[in-house]
């Protein structure tokens, strides 16, 4: 196993991974980070038996600059391997794994040999084998759990009061915690339904380090349900966001309604005058706008006769 990777790029997805995983755990192989190379990219995942985070970085991607010389997979010290890779001296790193699950880590000048352990050794992920499932905002999701949350119980004598109970019942999505001496509740009507109907309890603390991972307003989340476990999927890059911000005026941010979006999130700066004229060539048309990376220009084009008019965009560097 052999890859190279930006490390902010990295930082920012282990960092989501890290709230799952405990220093304090009957499983002594879940304290650690399991790395997975593929052809495809680069799953991390931490769990704490109550908990799981995965998540993928693409290698398909430009602007995560990871590179895999070979695939395959390890399970690193979590906070020790974390420590290391906050401290390396140079943008991107590569880590590589050896003989007896020695791992290696170069950044520039810096070196580190760090023990792993078998991947094969670590508890597989549940399955939900459920097709059904609850979109909400992230706003929405967040201030649901933050309603709700706030009336679990802290003692472990009554564990069933200790998280969240959830009832999906066709388009209404009930949330209802108690400890006993109050009772908060909160219900949000979906505007597609489920076949299904779903009772279970999710775990206060799991729904808070949940909330923490879900980000802006714009964020939308599917949540899954079965009998025993719940699959919560952040695909934010469903929506689309335009920032602007002038040390004279201020400070504008907008959330646009796409008809499609499709491909990895992607944040990419430009030069605003530059955009509103190529909006204007168009008139009333509908256009699609097509980007590959951060650094590369994009396009724009009609949707209908896309192949006699096109607009090209030179991002600006911002980092």
């Amino acid at each position: 196993m052999k890859f190279s990777i930006r490390r902010s790029v990295f930082i920012k997805e282990l960092s989501n991974v890290q709230r799952a995983i405990s220093s304090k755990t009957t499983i002594p192989i879940l304290t650690g980070l399991k790395l997975v190379a593929t052809d495809n990219g680069l799953t991390l995942t931490g769990s704490n038996a109550d908990i799981s985070i995965e998540t993928t970085i693409s290698a398909s991607d430009e602007d995560n600059a990871l590179a895999i010389a070979s695939t395959g997979a390890i399970v690193l010290p979590a906070r020790f391997f974390s420590e290391i890779i906050k401290r390396l001296p140079e943008e991107t790193f590569q880590l590589e794994v050896t003989e007896g699950f020695q791992t290696e880590i170069t950044s520039g000048s810096a070196s580190f040999n760090v023990n792993g352990l078998d991947a094969n050794n670590y508890p597989h992920l549940p399955e939900i084998d459920t097709t059904d499932a609850i979109k909400l905002d992230g706003a929405v999701f967040r201030e649901l759990i933050s309603q709700t949350v706030i009336a679990v119980s802290n003692q472990e004598s009554r564990p069933i009061l200790t998280g969240v109970h959830f009832v999906l019942d066709e388009n209404q999505f009930l949330a209802v915690a108690t400890d006993s001496h109050r009772l908060s509740q909160r219900k949000v009507n979906l505007q597609t339904g489920s076949t299904s109907k779903y009772d279970v309890i999710i775990p206060g603390k799991s729904l808070v380090e949940l909330s923490r991972m879900i980000g802006d307003e714009y964020d939308q989340v599917e949540m899954r349900l079965s009998e025993n476990q719940a699959l919560v999927i952040k695909p934010s890059e469903k929506s689309v966001v335009i920032y602007g911000n002038s040390p004279d005026v201020g400070k504008v941010e907008e959330a646009l309604v796409p008809n499609t979006v499709e491909g990895s999130e992607l944040e990419i700066s430009f030069n605003p005058d530059y955009m509103k004229d190529a909006l204007h060539s168009f008139g009333q048309s509908t256009i699609k706008v097509s980007f590959t990376s951060a650094l590369r220009p994009f396009t724009l084009v009609p949707t209908e006769d896309d192949e006699n008019f096109i607009q090209l965009i030179t991002p600006v560097r911002t980092f």
